[in-house]
């Protein structure tokens, strides 16, 4: 999923179950900088302490992604993006992740619990990004696998998507040789760019098909390669999948408590009061992730998604990113503890060893 879930969409669910802005902003800021926050990095500060930095995540096509780097897969993409389902027999099939799964809610209960911490919003906040994940990751799993390889001349897709002057520019150097071939658009181009993608990303995740889970409204399909003695067609429909994620994160963030609430927002009726709001901007066929964004913006400040109008959905990750300059200034540990993107840092190093050390393990899955 892009910023305008993670951000837009968390923001949103949010409001709309009566939290306070500033609790919403902090969630959906929280949820988004999971995406942002790339980098592994040491902060010193002038009294002699030092932040040890917990990535949250890497570009796709990263050497890091690689088998070579196999710990990074197991430290940033199986807890922050592909939180594994625990279904199948082998330990990789186990790996993979399941939408909505058991894992999945018992990861968001714990940190629900913690929420009264000084970091627990923005843990909150991982754990909404996470578990909106499994509504678009699932049947991927977050490690080098032969279970994320995909037939690619199998992907249909049901819009376009595609970034056309990527494909031109292709069509230019090796048209003649294919303007006989009936579909070869869809065909070869989509087979080309799978088998780079899924190359490039060392079958990591859903890179063999590209960013197609994270258009909200594509209806599409694919076959896997390991298919054992089946096709394994898996047939999506994003709008589905991501309006049941929205309605899940809704009664997530209905679990907080009344001293998050702000009690001007009407909360009768529940999802069924914004189903049909959201369920238009998901069908909306943007492939420009700021432009969705808008979409949220605007029914939020119009008043559709809440009783309120004038909304501003501010995303505060720029504050936060400009805030790490005064970590690097030399400030004391005292002064940084109180900064909410040390609060992130904070609370995704705790998100990282509960999940790896804690919640897997219980499930007989050992991985780190």
């Amino acid at each position: 999923m892009h910023s305008d879930i993670h951000y837009f969409g968390t923001y949103a669910m949010a409001r709309a179950t009566g939290l306070r802005r500033e609790v919403c902003q902090t969630i959906a800021t929280a949820a988004q900088f999971v995406d942002a926050n790339d980098k592994e990095y040491d902060i010193d500060f002038s009294d002699g302490g030092r932040l040890r930095v917990v990535p949250t995540a890497h570009p796709m096509v990263h050497i890091k992604n690689t088998t070579l780097f196999d710990r990074d897969q197991r430290m940033v993409w199986l807890p922050f993006h592909f939180l594994p389902g625990n279904e199948g027999d082998s330990l990789s099939e186990r790996l993979i992740c399941r939408q909505n799964s058991a894992i999945a809610r018992e990861m968001v209960k714990h940190c629900l619990s913690m929420a009264n911490k000084p970091f627990g919003l923005q843990l909150v906040g991982i754990a909404a990004h996470v578990y909106a994940d499994t509504f678009s990751h699932y049947g991927f799993s977050g490690v080098s696998s032969r279970w994320n390889k995909v037939k690619g001349e199998s992907i249909v897709l049901r819009d376009e998507v595609r970034d056309m002057a990527a494909e031109d520019r292709f069509r230019a150097k090796y048209g003649e040789t294919m303007e006989g071939l009936e579909n070869w658009r869809q065909t070869i181009w989509d087979r080309l760019r799978s088998g780079v993608a899924e190359g490039g990303t060392g079958a990591l995740g859903h890179g063999a098909v590209m960013k197609y889970p994270d258009f909200p409204y594509l209806e599409w399909e694919f076959s896997y390669e390991h298919s054992e003695g089946e096709q394994r067609v898996s047939p999506r429909k994003n709008a589905d999948t991501f309006l049941e994620a929205c309605e899940k994160l809704y009664e997530v963030f209905s679990c907080l408590g009344p001293d998050y609430q702000d009690p001007e927002i009407d909360q009768s009726g529940g999802f069924d009061r914004i189903r049909d709001v959201v369920t238009e901007i998901l069908r909306i066929r943007e492939t420009d992730r700021d432009k969705r964004g808008a979409k949220w913006r605007s029914a939020a400040e119009e008043g559709t998604l809440f009783n309120e109008s004038e909304e501003v959905l501010l995303n505060q990750g720029e504050a936060w990113k400009e805030s790490l300059k005064s970590l690097h200034g030399g400030v004391k540990s005292d002064a940084a503890s109180g900064l909410p993107v040390f609060q992130f840092f904070q609370a995704a190093a705790i998100y990282r060893s509960y999940v790896l050390r804690d919640l897997l393990p219980a499930h007989g899955l050992v991985l780190d």
